[in-house]
């Protein structure tokens, strides 16, 4: 007997999954395509085209990342309490459209050197519009499409996990070939020409979800579609006012974009630079976090359940740190790959923000072997820990650094680093990641206590944010003069790598030594 859901009859399914299933598969795709396109081109776009300088580069990558991993919090209680999935991602979708079209005009290249050129400013404000705008739509698209999918399959029905893979395995292809495409198309063509096309695939992704959403069967329709309509502020319905609060986020996000603090002596805690606004709300509320958690923890709760709570809110905050290395591939190693690499393998010089694409290329090849490995280490008792894999995570993040700050110490004879390295440091970075990511999703849920589940899973999401924000700062210590030469570019990523790598590997060893205590806190009685 099929313990899929009733409505899910055979006629509305397509090889043994719903249809609505490969709606959300390519929306999802191409969401992706778009967000990762432009990311891998951000960076050398603000140094190369508007001359910002390494640093004002770096901080407004993580600033914007950060902020587009933290916003899906609020599109999520949005559609949950009002709108629904489906209007959410139609949303969040043509937000995205107008920011990537945005993104498309580019203005004049500034002039002079970097850092201290003369900007296109109108082209420089339409470019902060377009950025917060796709902020916005990631935090409206980004939750639901994944919500929509839980949906279409009954709560025991066996194919929702094969569903999941086979929906994740969309963001993994999108990320990779909008890495080579949209990159290539950036850098050789133009950068608008660039964004212009994720733009367009992000359209069209948007045109297929809406045509197909028959498919989804009404399981994400609001909840209440009736007091959608009911006007609730001068004469506007809930549904459009939460449109327009959409766009007010958006201009309020354009703002905090470009948006520095001076706090004098308190600036020499971050390198002697200003604080962004964006960094002081992550501290606030990573601070509303603890705070919370510490309430939570004397409220009555069982000792182990104390435990698995303790050991949980450790990984989240471990998290933050492995995406802040992490997410130096499309700062630091981009920029290295721009300036110090020979990227000709195979007869193809690759692009610099081609190189983002082997780090989605390895998670398609390496998903498959983890998903056989954890069952089998675990029929053999060898199956670490949530703290294990997440000590090895950050272990290995490390190593991926150590591969490139060997690299750069040791250049060929041309005076560059081989493609090679970065393709081996790709290969030990996913592996870590392999540890940390799949695992974390699935620690929420299994060590969580029932009624905080929601609140710790929140909480996974919001510390990617701040691992985003921390990857922009760290960033900055990887700024190279515009007259440096190429041996005075290598051996400053190689000093930077190198503390990135004792970052990594200390906090892995940290964490083993913290493990077996860790376990201690969750065992009963």
């Amino acid at each position: 007997m099929s313990t899929a859901a009733p409505a899910l009859s055979g006629q509305d399914e397509f090889l043994g999954h719903p249809k609505g299933l490969y709606v959300c598969f390519l929306t999802e795709m191409w969401e992706r395509f778009a967000f990762y396109g432009m990311k891998a081109l951000l960076f050398l776009y603000l140094t190369k085209h508007h001359l910002f300088s390494d640093t004002d580069g770096y901080l407004l990558l993580g600033t914007y990342a950060g902020l587009a991993y933290a916003l899906p919090l609020l599109g999520g209680i949005l559609a949950d309490k009002y709108l629904g999935m489906r209007k959410a991602v139609v949303y969040g979708g043509i937000l995205l459209v107008l920011g990537q079209l945005g993104m498309a005009y580019t203005g004049h290249a500034a002039s002079g050197i970097q850092g201290d050129g003369q900007q296109d400013g109108f082209a420089v404000q339409v470019m902060y519009a377009a950025l917060a705008l796709i902020a916005v739509g990631v935090g409206f698209l980004k939750p639901n499409i994944s919500t929509i999918v839980g949906r279409l399959y009954a709560d025991k029905d066996p194919r929702r996990d094969s569903g999941f893979t086979i929906f994740y395995m969309g963001i993994n292809i999108g990320a990779f070939i909008s890495s080579l495409i949209v990159a290539y198309i950036g850098e050789k063509i133009g950068w608008g020409y660039g964004f212009g096309l994720a733009g367009v695939m992000m359209a069209l992704g948007l045109v297929q979800f809406v045509l197909g959403r028959k498919h989804l069967l009404g399981k994400a329709d609001p909840a209440d579609a009736a007091a959608l309509r009911v006007p609730v502020f001068a004469g506007l319905n809930r549904e459009w006012l939460i449109y327009l609060s959409g766009l007010v986020l958006a201009a309020v996000v354009w703002l905090v974009l470009q948006t520095r603090i001076d706090f004098g002596p308190l600036s020499s805690l971050v390198g002697g630079h200003e604080v962004t606004l964006t960094e002081l709300v992550a501290v606030v509320l990573g601070a509303a976090v603890y705070i919370w958690f510490i309430r939570l923890m004397f409220s009555g709760i069982s000792p182990a359940e104390k435990g698995r709570m303790i050991m949980l809110m450790v990984l989240i905050t471990v998290s933050a740190l492995f995406w802040g290395l992490y997410e130096q591939t499309y700062g630091p190693w981009v920029a290295m790959a721009d300036r110090a690499m020979d990227r000709t393998t195979f007869g193809i010089e690759w692009t610099a923000g081609q190189t983002t694409a082997f780090g989605a290329l390895f998670v398609i090849a390496f998903s498959p072997l983890f998903a056989w490995l954890w069952p089998r280490l675990d029929k053999v008792r060898l199956n670490p820990s949530y703290p294990g894999k997440f000590a090895w995570a950050l272990v290995l993040c490390g190593l991926a650094f150590a591969v490139l700050a060997y690299a750069a110490a040791n250049p060929g004879s041309s005076g560059m680093v081989s493609l090679w390295w970065m393709v081996l440091a790709y290969a030990v970075l996913v592996l870590g990641e392999m540890a940390l990511s799949p695992v974390g999703l699935s620690a929420v849920t299994s060590l969580s206590i029932p009624r905080a589940v929601g609140m710790m899973m929140g909480a996974w999401f919001l510390f990617s944010a701040f691992g985003e924000i921390i990857a922009g700062r760290m960033g900055t210590w990887a700024q190279v003069p515009p007259e440096a030469s190429m041996a005075e570019a290598l051996a400053v990523y190689g000093s930077v790598f190198t503390k990135m790598m004792w970052i990594g590997l200390a906090a892995g060893v940290l964490l083993f030594l913290l493990t077996p205590l860790l376990k201690r806190l969750t065992r009963e009685g």
